[in-house]
């Protein structure tokens, strides 16, 4: 398998196996007009298999989108064929519309103009909970 080298943008790498589509989809990748490679169950020493993103252009990323889908991602940036830097992700402290608060009764429910907000309760456990409602999300 041959994927070329990219001269700048992105090399979203260590995702978990099977998440890179749902990163796909989150960030609108499908909305470029640049070449993205999806690398999808690569060898990895130390998970044995793991998802890469490749993104040929210099473009805005979420980083908090990308933290509470797989807060193990490495994000490699690349300008001029070198990598310049690399930011490894953690849990954010709070995500805005990234989940949908699941309590029926929630303000979010009725009123959809609401942004969906939810901060991070306990890091260990990876539970965020609903800013309106205290509803609680569990990233696991």
């Amino acid at each position: 398998m041959n994927i070329d080298s990219i001269k700048n943008g992105y090399v979203i790498d260590h995702i978990q196996a099977g998440k890179a589509m749902k990163i796909y989809e989150l960030l609108n990748l499908n909305e470029l007009d640049c070449q993205v490679a999806i690398i999808t169950n690569a060898k990895s020493k130390k998970t044995g298999r793991k998802d890469i993103i490749k993104i040929d252009r210099d473009i805005e990323i979420d980083l908090d989108k990308l933290g509470f889908i797989d807060p193990n991602v490495t994000v490699n940036i690349v300008k001029d064929d070198c990598i310049v830097e690399k930011r490894k992700l953690s849990l954010p402290e709070k995500i805005v519309n990234v989940a949908k608060c699941q309590n029926p009764r929630c303000i979010t429910s009725v009123e959809k103009s609401l942004d969906q907000v939810f901060y991070l309760t306990d890091r260990e456990n990876q539970v965020y909970r609903c800013k309106y409602c205290e509803m609680s999300l569990k990233t696991k």
